[in-house]
């Protein structure tokens, strides 16, 4: 279908552009949403008149995005979720969640405006964008961890998967020391003993 974009819509293009689309995104999307008219005569004529008023309405919008952009860009929020010890989230984090999060530390966004690319199923940080108007995005960061001791690490930069690995590795290696006695495990061998000094070696064929 060929439509005439009435706002910037990614990947298509900006206000006033005729494009070309499949006929569901434009019925399903495009159309309903108001981002877009069928190019067909009378609809182009009717843009072409009021083209003005629709570029005029959209700057505005802009103005306003740009303005709360300020609320919202560089935002961090923590979500504490139950995982596997691998980090599988049981379950996932939802669109309704981060909203949930962000408008509770005063980000004032609606469901429509976080873009999340897949859904989020592990614990750690993700940059998740936020789409404020066609024209205007900013980027939050979201700390999905099992408490708050480990978001903080997680902050910090650490991953914390990947460090309880390493213990955990660690206290193997620790138990199976002492489990042996001591003794190395089979396979590794001891190192060998040092070979006795020249001088020791001629003395014992003196004697």
């Amino acid at each position: 279908m060929e439509i005439i974009l009435l706002e910037r819509v990614e990947k298509l293009g900006t206000i006033g552009d005729v494009v070309t689309v499949k006929d569901g995104y434009a019925r399903n999307f495009l159309l309903p949403g108001k981002k877009a008219l069928r190019a067909n005569e009378a609809n182009r004529k009717l843009f072409e008149a009021n083209r003005g008023k629709i570029e005029a309405d959209n700057a505005a919008r802009r103005g306003e995005a740009e303005t709360h952009s300020a609320n919202v860009e560089g935002k961090s929020v923590v979500l504490i979720r139950a995982s596997s010890n691998a980090g599988q989230l049981y379950g996932s984090v939802s669109v309704r969640d981060i909203v949930d999060a962000l408008n509770a530390d005063g980000a004032d966004i609606g469901k429509a405006m976080v873009v999340l690319e897949r859904p989020i199923k592990t614990i750690g940080v993700f940059d998740v964008k936020v789409s404020l108007h066609p024209e205007v995005a900013v980027m939050v960061k979201v700390n999905v961890a099992r408490s708050t001791d480990e978001a903080e690490q997680q902050a910090a930069g650490v991953d914390v998967i990947k460090a309880m690995f390493e213990d955990e590795a660690a206290a193997d290696a620790a138990s199976e020391f002492e489990g042996g006695g001591g003794e190395l495990p089979e396979g590794e061998a001891a190192p060998a003993a040092e070979a006795p000094a020249a001088e020791d070696a001629a003395e014992d064929e003196e004697a």
